[in-house]
This record gives structure tokens, C-alpha cells and sequence, in this order.
């Protein structure tokens, strides 16, 4: 049954896509808008489910789901007139005369694929790239953020029609179904293994896609840097959403001159965010399921915990945790720490920093804390990651004028702002000629009649 619907729905968008209604650009601004004003009206119930999935904050709920997704709209509307355009390209002198361009244009059917963390920003600033590209699009939110999946299924089923945008709700079973189908783009943000096997099986149809995955993403903190704004930030990065964040400091080296000095104001940031208890703070999340606090739980045994440590499964809740004495070979380092738990490593020369970075998979992000400014210089120069952000956590994902994704494991393609209006379109190179004159034709046999011209034609290789 699940099978048939999923077939019917790809169905009716291709013959939907057929029609040429999406590549109208008029017909793109009215649906981006459709969809802004469909935000603004349910702004109240996506608070709620929010709150119902992560225990989230509706000031935190507003600026890390619902303003971002505005905000890309906001974009797209200001500039998808112009990018819908064909852009002129210079001819080279070998095909004098002619003109050449590229003419933009939708994939046709795009699948976005949600996680839980942030359900709802995650599933729809994609979605934004695609209708501002002219593509026809299916929704798969999260099985796990189910507040926010019925939600979500309810605001585009109210504003789309389903041959134009479509929401199917579920599993990994879903997924396969899905991908079976063979989408013209996917669209993806998960883990590194839900990735793989996205990536498998899109491949079976030559399907192109974006992940956005993770990874364990370092933070550095030099001794010459403002201690108490770096720690600041670093404990409101860390703590955002109970450290379900795929942007968050993974784990922290620390300078051995600074490290008392750091701790001692992270632990006075989580008094000041939460107050005493996290527990009772209506500003701290809460984790997503059952399975995940045990996930979580198991990390907190890595290192000396030095503030924090509190859990209530019942609740699913572990409090702001700092942990130092962390071993390189130990579980935090190997997994993820996509949880409240900040392992602290120091560290004297940062050249091992690098090489601690390097011995791992490419991060989704990079940070480093220094006023130094060949210090900051030698390690973007020295590492490799999806972004890096100077002085600060994760605020460079909220740029519409970067890009952002990752590389290797931490994922491919990137999107934002252009960046998510190119990753839906493809760009057809044309060529246009006229009939008076045919450069080419000194490739026209016989060859006898180019000999000559082929010793002036070399000078232009």
C-alpha cells in the first residue's frame, strides 16, 4: 500500500513537472510566499511540536528553525528573478562568431530527506532551494521528531498541492521506497552511515545528491583570546539544544595557560544560561528519544566529570556536562558527541592539535578562539573541514553569503542563500551560432585543405 502511494505520488509531480508550471518564475515567488505566509500562520503549532520533540524554548525554537527558513525565503525572493535568468559567458576566439550562456534550469523531481534535531528548519530551508529552482519536491520528515513531522505534513498539504509538493511520513522502509523511485536530485541530512547507504542506492540510479552530514567538530581555544567571551560562546554552542547539534563543538582543546580560567567560566555560563538546576530551566532541551540518552549516558564515563553528569531517563535529560582526562583512544573520541558533554583536552603545542584533527575524518566545522591572527592562519591553512568560524560558534551557517556543507564524511554539496538555489538547478551550457560563417569548418575534410592552418591554430592551444 505504502509502495503504491509513493508510486502515485512521483507519478503525478512528473507529469505535473511536465507541464512547465514550476519553470514559470512568477509561478516560483507566489509558492515561496504561500509558503512564508503558511509559516507565520502556524507559527504557534510548530512551537508546540517543538516543544513536544526537544523540550525546546520557543525563542530558541523561533531562531534556529522558524527565522531560518524565513530568512532563506527572504532571500530567494530578492534574487530569484535574476538567478532564473540566463547568465552570458564569454565565447572563446576558436568559435568566433557565436554567443554562449548558460540557461539555468530545474532538475524536476527533488527528495528532501529531514533529521530530528532541527525537523523543521532542516526539512523546509532545502525545500526553499527547490522551489526557488523550479523543481517539483517530496518531503520526508523525521519518524523520530513526530510532533514535528505531523505538523509539517499538515502546512504543505494545506498550501501545496501534493502534484507539486508532497510529504511522506516514516521510516527507513519509506526511504528505500523512495529512493527506488529514482529521484532527480536528493537531498539529504543524517549521519555519516544513513548517508552511505543514501548515496548507495541514489547511485543505482545515477541520481545526484547533497548530504549533509556531521562529524566530530574540533574547537580551539589559544591562550591568547578573550576567556571570557570564548567560554561564553563555546558553552552557548555546546548547549543549544541539548548538543543535538550537527554544528556544535564536538570536543575542545584548550591551552594549558588558559584551561583553569576556561573552565571555571563554562561552568559559570551554565549557571547563568540555566541557573542552578539545568533541570528546572526552562531553556535547556531535552533529548529526543529513550535511545539516545543511553547513547549519550555511555560517553559520560570517558572522562573526569567536573560539572554536571545528572541524568533522568525518564525525562530523557542530561544536564550541561564538562568532562577533562580525556584519552584519545577513549569512545568520545571515536563517536559523535552529539549531546550535552563537552570533553576538554589541553594541549601545549598546537601542532599537535593539527595532528589530532587530521588523524580524523573531515569535520563539518572547525573552530578556533585566538586574537592571534598566524595562529588562526596556520590552522585553516594546516586542516580541512566543511566551514570554520573565528571567535565564535556556528553563527557562520546563518550567512545566506556562505555556503555551507560539508567535505569528505561530513558530507558533499553545499547549500544557503545561491548556494541552495545552484544546488537544484542545472546549469545547460548553449552555444549559439549563426549561418554566415563556420569557424569550425577548417575541421571539415579533407584534411589536406588545414595543413596550413593547423601550424596558426597551434599557436592558440
Amino acid at each position: 500500500m505504502k509502495d503504491e502511494r509513493i508510486k502515485e505520488i512521483v507519478r503525478k509531480q512528473r507529469e505535473f513537472f511536465s507541464t512547465g508550471t514550476t519553470k514559470d518564475v512568477n509561478f516560483r515567488i507566489e509558492s515561496l510566499k504561500k509558503l512564508k505566509q503558511a509559516i507565520v500562520e502556524n507559527e504557534a503549532a510548530i512551537f508546540e511540536a517543538l516543544n513536544k520533540d526537544l523540550g525546546t524554548n520557543h525563542v530558541e525554537a523561533y531562531f534556529t528553525n522558524i527565522f531560518a527558513v524565513l530568512s532563506e525565503i527572504k532571500c530567494m525572493l530578492k534574487h530569484v528573478r535574476k538567478w532564473s535568468r540566463p547568465k552570458t559567458v564569454r565565447t572563446p576566439m576558436s568559435q568566433f562568431p557565436g554567443k554562449s550562456f548558460l540557461f539555468p534550469e530545474p532538475y524536476g523531481l527533488a527528495l528532501i530527506i529531514a533529521p530530528w534535531n532541527y525537523p523543521f528548519n532542516l526539512l523546509l530551508s532545502p525545500l526553499v532551494g527547490a522551489i526557488a529552482a523550479g523543481n517539483c519536491c517530496v518531503l520526508r520528515p523525521s519518524q523520530y521528531a513526530v510532533h514535528c513531522s505531523e505538523v509539517s505534513r499538515k502546512i504543505i498539504e494545506k498550501t501545496f498541492p501534493p502534484e507539486y509538493i508532497a510529504v511522506v511520513e516514516g521510516g527507513r522502509d519509506e526511504n528505500q521506497l523512495l529512493l527506488d523511485r529514482g529521484f532527480d536530485y536528493v537531498f539529504c541530512t543524517g549521519g555519516a552511515a544513513m548517508g552511505r547507504k543514501i548515496m548507495e542506492t541514489a547511485g543505482k540510479h545515477l541520481s545526484p545528491v547533497t548530504l549533509e552530514l556531521g562529524g566530530k567538530n574540533p574547537c580551539i581555544v589559544d591562550k591568547e583570546c578573550n576567556i571570557k567571551a570564548s567560554a561564553e560562546r563555546i558553552a552557548w554552542g555546546k548547549f543549544l539544544n541539548a548538543g543535538q547539534t550537527c554544528l556544535s563543538a564536538d570536543h575542545v582543546y584548550v591551552h594549558k595557560d588558559v584551561k583553569e580560567e576556561f573552565v571555571s567560566e563554562v561552568k559559570n555560563n551554565i549557571k547563568k544560561f540555566y541557573g542552578e538546576d539545568p533541570k528546572k530551566s526552562p531553556d535547556f532541551s531535552r533529548l529526543i528519544n529513550d535511545k539516545h540518552v543511553e547513547m549519550v549516558k555511555s560517553l559520560l564515563s570517558c572522562g573526569r566529570i567536573v560539572e554536571g553528569g545528572i541524568v533522568d531517563e525518564k525525562e530523557r535529560y542530561i544536564s550541561p556536562t564538562v568532562l577533562e582526562e580525556i584519552k584519545q583512544d577513549s569512545k568520545i573520541m571515536k563517536e559523535e558527541v552529539f549531546g550535552p558533554i563537552m570533553p576538554i583536552i589541553t594541549f601545549e603545542n598546537v601542532d599537535e592539535v593539527i595532528t589530532g584533527i587530521n588523524s580524523r575524518p573531515k569535520p563539518l566545522a572547525l573552530y578556533v578562539f585566538s586574537k592571534n591572527r598566524e595562529f588562526q592562519n596556520k590552522i585553516l591553512s594546516s586542516t580541512s573541514s566543511g566551514g570554520v568560524c573565528i571567535n565564535n560558534l556556528m553563527v557562520h551557517a546563518s550567512s545566506e553569503l556562505l555556503p555551507f556543507g560539508g567535505v569528505g564524511e561530513s558530507g558533499m554539496g553545499k547549500y544557503h542563500g545561491k548556494a541552495s538555489f545552484d544546488t537544484f538547478t542545472h546549469y545547460k551550457g548553449v552555444m549559439r551560432k549563426g549561418f554566415s560563417m563556420d569557424s569550425a569548418a577548417v575541421m571539415h575534410p579533407p584534411y589536406s585543405k588545414t595543413e596550413k592552418i593547423l601550424k596558426w591554430v597551434k599557436k592558440f592551444a
